[in-house]
């Protein structure tokens, strides 16, 4: 991690989009009354162009949708598990199925991917974006693990397509990469190991950096890769990073075995026919009512430190 001090994806998100506003007429920004920092400041500077829905997620979507299909170039901004489940028949109709006929530029954005409200209990963690956003056909999901792959994202949004931008809530800090952000990739190997590597998305990134770094100080290098783009990544590039590892482990903060993270590794394994020993980690099918902290909440689904461990003695085995 380098020294400046986290921050939030959707701030710095918002602050680089604010700065496209200005040569943009086209730039429309919608909120189901959900703000920010950074959202006080745009909606200063264009109030002719910001509009408050309120508490109403499915009617943000109609507006987004209208407002596309006069051209506008449009944001939609909503807490993560109300914006996809909330309005998901919305999303799938006016969005996935219209813009294979009618071209336009939406971008849904959710904050809270995750365990980013942990302490907010079950309704507010959203587990389940990576596989009921990663069906539709015609939507690109983007999981970004920190602020500057966020702001590095804004010119890929002001193109046609619709997309799913899920934002950790939590400020957090940059990651240093072995690879700069390679949109057409889908994916950047954050640090290189030996024999087994982990595969992450969002803010489980540094949960694998994090664990990485620890199993170095007792012999283990382990590699780690943030698949930013989980649904639209290169095959052929990533079969190329995965040479000369034995052991694939995958990170998430999602539902396992249900059309997330896990399954679009399975059919990229299949697919390109890898001889690799996989073992996903992923929350095994059940809410947790416990209120704790994210660390704890891995650990109760077996996705903490000794769950990477066991996997690479899996292998030994």
């Amino acid at each position: 991690m380098n020294a400046i001090k986290p921050k939030a994806m959707r701030d710095v998100f918002i602050e680089t989009l604010i700065s496209k506003m200005e040569e943009d007429k086209t730039i429309f920004f919608l909120s189901a009354d959900f703000g920010s920092p950074a959202l006080d400041k745009l909606r200063e500077l264009y109030p002719d162009r910001f509009i408050n829905v309120g508490i109403a997620e499915q009617n943000l979507i109609n507006v987004a949708t209208g407002l596309a299909l006069e051209g506008f170039k449009v944001y939609a901004y909503a807490i993560a598990p109300f914006i996809t489940m909330r309005c998901y028949e919305q999303i799938r109709v006016n969005l996935s199925v219209l813009s294979q006929i009618r071209p336009m530029c939406v971008n849904i954005i959710g904050v809270g991917a995750g365990f980013s409200y942990d302490m907010s209990g079950p309704t507010h963690h959203c587990l389940e974006d990576l596989s009921i956003m990663g069906t539709l056909p015609n939507i690109t999901v983007f999981s970004p693990s920190d602020y500057s792959s966020a702001e590095h994202y804004v010119n890929e949004t002001l193109k046609i397509g619709i997309r799913y931008l899920r934002f950790d809530a939590k400020p957090l800090f940059n990651i240093e990469a072995q690879e700069e952000i390679d949109f057409a990739q889908g994916f950047r190997v954050v640090k290189a190991g030996e024999v087994g590597v982990i595969i992450s998305t969002g803010y489980m990134t540094h949960k694998a950096l994090e664990y990485a770094n620890k199993l170095q100080l007792v012999g283990k290098n382990v590699g780690v890769i943030d698949l930013f783009l989980p649904s639209t990544f290169n095959y052929e590039s990533l079969e190329k990073a995965l040479r000369g590892y034995d052991v694939l482990i995958s990170l998430e903060e999602g539902i396992g075995n249900a059309g997330g993270l896990d399954s679009k590794i399975l059919h990229f394994i299949n697919t390109i026919k890898l001889s690799k020993f996989y073992t996903p980690l992923a929350m095994h099918g059940k809410y947790s009512f416990e209120i704790g902290s994210r660390d704890s909440l891995h650990e109760h689904f077996d996705m903490g430190l000794q769950n990477i461990i066991r996997a690479l003695k899996g292998h030994d085995d």
